[in-house]
Order: structure tokens, then C-alpha cells, then sequence
């Protein structure tokens, strides 16, 4: 896994890599000491996994993960346990104290390898399924059912006919493998089915209103709409 330390404190980043030598799996491929420098790595190296402090100069972890395009997995680390509801409200991984302790590290990175799985890397077939099982329900879903892919943490919902199922796999991940021309990424937490959009009207902001042929309505964000009109010449 490729990870992103996120620290003001150089002591801080300096112990957290070196408990991490213990795990060969784990590459770290960088390392930011505020919130500015953070987003510039996030964009740059597209980690799989952020170890992410609080309270940082130019803002918190929080505004970070609020300005980010595409979320990571992300642990939290800090010597704040005020915050801990408010991590897992944004569907953080795990919360982990300092000063952090060896074993607590190691209990977090295997949380990660139980939630992420092994990545998949073959792209989804057109006319393929993908299977769900969310509790005691299970589907075999035809891609062209499905209207919507919904971010939820380390988790997707998934749209089709009246169902809204959770699967167990990140949107980054299914991103990775579904075809570009028939899904389209419209916003950090949201890919659409373009065979089911009936309208796409200007937005707010820059952005673009999307109907779908349920009627439900969603918003291509201000980035996305414009990475659209360009690949698209509208």
C-alpha cells in the first residue's frame, strides 16, 4: 500500500515512519507538514492510505478531507481523543493516539487489509456483473442496471432499480475498473451510469445538474463539468 504521512510535527512524522519500517507492505511515498502541502500530495501521488493529524497550520484534517476531489483511506493520528466521533462521522478508518504505540499501529494497517482486500486492477466488462452482499442479501448485478456509485467511507452504495446496497470496496477502487466511457466520475463521492442520464442542464457554480431516467437528480461538480465539456467539446 502507497501511504501519505500528514503532520506539523517533524518528531512526529520521523516516529510514525520509523514504526512503520515493521511493515514492508506498507510504502510510504511522502510526507506534508500542513494542509496546502497536503492537497498538492494527495493530487501528486494519489496514496492509498494517509496517516492524517488534526490540528495542522492552514487548517485542519478535517478541511483537508473537505477539499479533497478523491478521498484516500485514512487513520487518524493525533493526541486528541475530542475528536474521535467526528473521524468516524467522516467514515475515518481508525483513530489512533499519540504517542502511537507499536501495536496500536499494527492493529490499524490490518483494519486497512481487511476493509480494502486485495486491489483489483481487470477492468469491469460492459456486459459483466458485479456481485454484492450487503448483510444476509446478496445480488448479481448487470452493469447497465446499475444507475449510480455513491462514496460511503471504505465503502460504495450502489443504485439500482429500488435497491441501494452497500459494497465493500472503495469508489476509488471500482473507478479503476470501470470503462471511462460509460461511467463517468462526477464528483469526489458520486460515478455515473451516462447510459441512464436523461438531462444535463448548467448548474450553480460552474457545475451541471443531471437527471437520470428515475428522475433522481445529481450535481457534476464545477472540476468534473469542466474535464467533461472539454472531452466532450461541449
Amino acid at each position: 500500500m502507497r501511504a501519505l504521512i500528514i503532520d506539523d510535527e517533524r518528531l512526529a512524522r520521523d516516529w510514525l515512519r520509523r514504526l512503520l519500517q515493521a511493515h514492508p507492505e506498507v510504502r510510504i511515498v511522502g510526507e506534508a507538514a500542513n494542509l496546502p502541502e497536503a492537497v498538492r500530495a494527495i493530487e501528486s501521488l494519489a496514496p492509498d492510505l494517509i496517516f492524517l493529524d488534526v490540528q495542522m497550520p492552514g487548517g485542519s484534517g478535517f478541511d483537508l478531507l473537505a477539499a479533497l476531489d478523491q478521498v484516500p483511506a485514512v487513520i487518524f493520528t493525533t493526541a486528541f481523543d475530542s475528536y474521535a466521533m467526528r473521524a468516524f462521522d467522516v467514515s475515518a478508518l481508525d483513530y489512533v493516539l499519540k504517542p502511537i504505540e507499536p501495536q496500536r499501529l499494527a492493529f490499524a494497517l490490518e483494519k486497512y487489509q481487511r476493509t480494502q482486500g486485495a486491489p483489483d486492477t481487470k477492468q469491469l466488462d460492459a456486459a459483466g456483473k458485479v456481485f454484492i452482499k450487503d448483510g444476509d442479501r446478496c445480488w448479481l448485478v448487470e452493469l447497465d442496471r446499475i444507475m449510480l456509485f455513491e462514496s460511503e467511507g471504505n465503502y460504495t452504495r450502489v443504485f439500482f432499480d429500488n435497491e441501494r446496497p452497500l459494497l465493500a470496496r472503495s469508489l476509488n477502487q471500482l473507478e479503476a475498473r470501470l470503462d471511462p466511457t460509460r461511467f463517468t466520475r462526477i464528483s469526489r463521492s458520486q460515478i455515473v451510469n451516462m447510459r441512464v442520464v436523461a438531462d444535463m442542464r448548467p448548474g450553480i457554480g460552474g457545475g451541471m445538474v443531471l437527471t437520470l431516467n428515475n428522475g433522481l437528480r445529481i450535481t457534476m461538480s464545477r472540476r468534473r463539468a469542466a474535464q467533461f465539456k472539454q472531452m466532450n467539446r461541449l
